[in-house]
């Protein structure tokens, strides 16, 4: 007797797997999504596009000043400061003031040896020498004239050659006592400060020899005397900041060496020139440094508050310059954006002041403001009609944004 044949449970199952594979439906394709449109000047994207995720837009801020950092430098008052320089040639003899000593006016700075100087001496004396020649002979002249025996024209000459004399005996003097000369002939030069302070810069030791050629105007001073108590502020700023540094206001002063301790300072001079070589404006200012903890020749951050009558703040993002405009996306509603050219005011690193083109709470597109414009164009491009068969195309009208 047969048995019946009975299926193998792995065979049954492989069945079924065939059987309710071929009643799974296909999926359905992905819905294509629409592409934005142009209405007018506006560039519409319909909801839940996916370019929309990768935009951001911020509201563009009133604004009445604008913080600005420009680069400055500590040098020394020059109202309050002395450069000497060797009027003769000579040998040091000794040193009177070193570096960081104070001195008052007048005192002992260095004495040197000159021989130069000796001539102006004897010059001097000479001259008083011949003044007194010419004072005797013009008695003279006096005498015989009233006595009838000299003529008036021998009197006058006389009266001339004493006038003269006087006059060399007066510029004699005054170059010698100019620089401390007296009646002797010693040809001891004495430097002396013409202004009271500290000596903060000193070029000549005992023994060195003075020599003319050393007296051109790149040469160093022999000595520098200043006050450090009031120092002199240098600022580059730029033909916009000159309405915030005008001589009078006061304006913040920081400096790397010192960066916890701001500085108060004033302008007290702008100059009338753009520097061709930096291309800025220089600025001069005082600050006080009672304490004397700013030293010339140090570097520092000058902080000035620039003012707008009008303006708006926006993200530099968002401000793109195509050619030589400057062009900014404005979204008056979700998913709608518009763009247009602006006119700026000041561009910093951060912020953009723009003074048209854009009202105070607008939101403009702060990322991705480039594929915005981009895509400006592409939409224009593909709207514009095709040219007849055999016809030259025309040639775009201008846009205005650029390409």
């Amino acid at each position: 007797m047969k048995l019946p044949h009975r299926s193998s449970p792995v065979a049954a199952l492989a069945l079924l797997a065939l059987l309710a594979g071929c009643q799974r439906e296909a999926p359905a394709p992905t819905p294509e999504v629409a592409a934005p449109i142009l209405q007018g000047e506006q560039l519409r994207y319909p909801a839940e596009h996916p370019q929309l995720k990768l935009i951001e837009v911020a509201a563009a801020e009133q604004v009445t000043s604008v913080p600005a950092q420009l680069p400055a430098r500590l040098v020394w008052n020059e109202e309050r400061t002395q450069r000497i320089y060797p009027a003769f040639a000579g040998r040091v003899g000794r040193i009177g003031a070193d570096v960081g000593q104070k001195v008052a006016p007048g005192a002992l700075l260095a004495q040197l040896a000159s021989p130069d100087f000796a001539i102006a001496e004897a010059d001097a004396a000479k001259a008083e020498a011949d003044a007194s020649v010419a004072a005797k002979a013009l008695a003279r002249q006096h005498e015989l004239f009233q006595m009838g025996i000299a003529a008036r024209k021998d009197l006058e000459q006389a009266e001339g050659d004493a006038a003269r004399a006087r006059a060399e005996v007066a510029r004699a003097s005054a170059r010698t006592r100019l620089y401390g000369g007296g009646s002797r002939i010693d040809q001891q030069l004495a430097i002396r400060a013409g202004v009271g302070g500290v000596v903060v810069e000193r070029n000549l030791n005992p023994g060195q020899e003075l020599r003319p050629e050393q007296f051109g105007p790149a040469a160093p001073p022999l000595f520098t005397i200043t006050d450090p108590t009031s120092l002199w502020v240098l600022v580059d700023a730029r033909d916009v900041d000159v309405e915030a540094l005008r001589p009078g206001q006061d304006f913040t002063l920081r400096l790397a060496a010192l960066p916890d301790l701001p500085f108060q300072a004033r302008v007290t001079a702008a100059a009338d020139v753009i520097d061709p070589a930096t291309r800025t404006i220089k600025i001069r200012g005082v600050v006080a440094n009672p304490e004397r903890r700013l030293k010339a020749e140090m570097l520092g951050t000058a902080f000035i508050e620039r003012t707008h009558q009008r303006g708006v703040s926006l993200p530099a993002s968002a401000v793109t310059l195509r050619g030589a405009e400057h062009w900014v996306v404005v979204q008056p509603q979700p998913g709608v954006f518009e763009r247009r050219r602006v006119e700026t005011a000041d561009e910093g690193a951060r912020d953009v002041i723009v003074t048209s083109g854009v009202r105070p709470g607008e939101r403009v597109v702060s990322e991705n403001a480039l594929l915005l414009l981009r895509q400006f164009d592409m939409v224009r491009e593909d709207a514009a009609p095709a040219p007849a068969p055999g016809a030259s195309a025309p040639r775009p009208a201008a846009s205005g944004a650029g390409s």
